[in-house]
């Protein structure tokens, strides 16, 4: 039971760091239909804007945290206003779209390592203090990403369930054409759609140096799992890409009560497989009607 415990403690801090990078990435996808493969980068930059602020410059980790959102989410409405709007204008494709945010996810992050190395960095954050429970210990980095990420998600999901803004968004989601008719500023929630995502990236990022560390391939390492949180909660669902990113990170550190921490990775995709077949538009996704 000591070990459930600490290894499901272990899987809420990095459940919640693919779970925060997943609903950021599927508010994209659910209103502009894209496949953003640079927001494992956009994770990337927040973590570096965050090294910058704490590190180059000395401030409080507080401080880094609003400059990873800020530097991210205006990193977002920059590509919106040079690149993705003008390619929507164009009538540009899935495929090309998909395509178009690949090379862009390769440039930004040569852009990262040319800026910054290839070098191994850290914040200025206590890693050794941590608490014991009696049952359990708990990190204080642990602390903190678990803390920070419930914040968020809760914040998240009031704002999309309870404001203005959060309905607009879920009926771009619905029909981006209809909302259009139906008198919606489309562009004005695209905008706060790309600073939402954009923020929550580089919160993401933030979590990822302070837990781990960071390096110019660290959300591009995060990227796939987030992908598969996604898939597993169901596609362009937000709440559904926290569900999987939760559930992701809790199957992957419950597996190395069993297999070596070298195959959590492998174990949490064949559960992902696994589910899929008995859900096949994921865990809260729903069988969508043809003919």
């Amino acid at each position: 039971m000591d070990e459930l415990l600490q290894t499901t403690i272990n899987g809420l801090a990095s459940g919640s760091i693919y779970a925060l990078g997943a609903v950021g990435l599927s508010l994209v996808y659910a209103i502009l239909k894209l496949v953003n493969f640079a927001h494992g980068d956009f994770m990337t930059l927040g973590g570096y804007a965050a090294f910058v602020v704490n590190v180059t410059w000395g401030l409080p980790l507080v401080v880094s945290v609003l400059g990873a959102l800020v530097v991210v989410a205006a990193l977002g409405l920059l590509t919106e206003a040079a690149i993705w709007r003008p390619m929507r204008e164009r009538g540009a494709g899935v495929m090309q779209l998909l395509l178009l945010s690949l090379g862009f996810s390769f440039v930004l992050r040569n852009l990262i390592l040319f800026a910054w190395g290839g070098e191994t960095r850290t914040l200025r954050v206590d890693n050794t203090s941590s608490y014991d429970l009696g049952i359990v210990r708990i990190s204080l980095l642990q602390v903190i990403v678990i803390v920070v990420s419930a914040v968020a998600m809760v914040a998240v999901a009031l704002l999309l369930r309870r404001t203005y803004v959060g309905k607009s968004m879920r009926a771009l989601s619905d029909s981006f054409a209809l909302a259009e008719v139906s008198g919606i500023n489309t562009r004005r929630v695209v905008t706060y759609t790309w600073i939402l995502g954009g923020g929550l990236a580089g919160l993401a990022g933030f979590l990822a140096t302070i837990f781990t560390v960071l390096t110019p391939q660290t959300g591009w390492v995060l990227l796939l799992g987030i992908f598969a949180a996604i898939i597993l909660g169901g596609i362009g669902d937000p709440f559904g890409a926290l569900v999987g990113g939760l559930t992701l990170g809790l199957v992957q550190e419950w597996s190395t009560m069993v297999f070596a921490p070298t195959y959590k990775e492998a174990v949490g995709f064949a559960i992902l497989i696994l589910a899929l077949l008995f859900r096949p538009n994921g865990l809260l996704g729903h069988a969508t009607r043809t003919g």
